[in-house]
């Protein structure tokens, strides 16, 4: 597996262009997917590792200095998302981020953990602790509280949020959709150097 992933040291190159904007943090480097792209103005920090064909779009912040972060295959973080490690309620400040995730533009993201198949709408916040299961949405705009636990299949909206019933079939394909455009859009960015 450690094959799969490329540890990125302050000064070294990839690509032909300084990874200036990544970057190691006491002692821990982020571990990123050869398939994986990150943007040159995405921001990595720590102990970070982002697994196979996922992508991290620019103004993009990935901070692991409080905590590891995990995030899994086909995962995408649009522009200007936050994802930060560490807690106020205990020692341990890693976040898990399952497979087949789409992190809307804007989300910041302080929680604990977020299964596979989910969306986080552009705007959501969701705070320290927080556990999101699968096939969740979780809607534009809505602010999962502290210690929430949202169970598999649920569709979180408001503020702060509450479960609104499971998510229908067709705002599920959103997500599926979401990751095959995604997919495809990374490609053409890997293939235009934006890498």
């Amino acid at each position: 597996m450690c094959s799969l992933f490329r540890f990125i040291r302050p000064g070294s190159v990839r690509n032909s262009r300084s990874d200036f904007m990544i970057r190691s943090f006491n002692g821990k480097s982020p571990r990123i997917a050869d398939s994986a792209f990150v943007s040159e103005a995405a921001y990595i920090i720590g102990d970070v590792e982002i697994g196979e064909n996922s992508g991290v779009m620019p103004s993009a912040v990935i901070r692991a200095d409080m905590g590891k972060i995990t995030i899994g295959s086909s995962v995408f973080v649009e522009d200007n998302c936050v994802i930060h490690s560490g807690s106020s309620l205990g020692p341990n400040g890693d976040v898990v981020i399952g497979d087949r995730v789409l992190i809307g533009h804007g989300a910041v993201l302080n929680c604990r953990s977020i299964g596979s198949h989910v969306l986080v709408g552009m705007n959501a916040t969701l705070l320290h602790n927080a556990d999101i299961g699968n096939y969740c949405i979780i809607a534009a705009c809505a602010m999962v509280t502290q210690g929430m636990k949202v169970p598999d299949r649920s569709f979180v909206v408001g503020v702060p949020g509450k479960i609104a019933g499971p998510p229908t079939e067709d705002q599920l394909w959103w997500v599926k959709d979401g990751i095959t455009q995604y997919a495809q859009l990374l490609e053409l960015y890997k293939k235009e150097k934006f890498w």
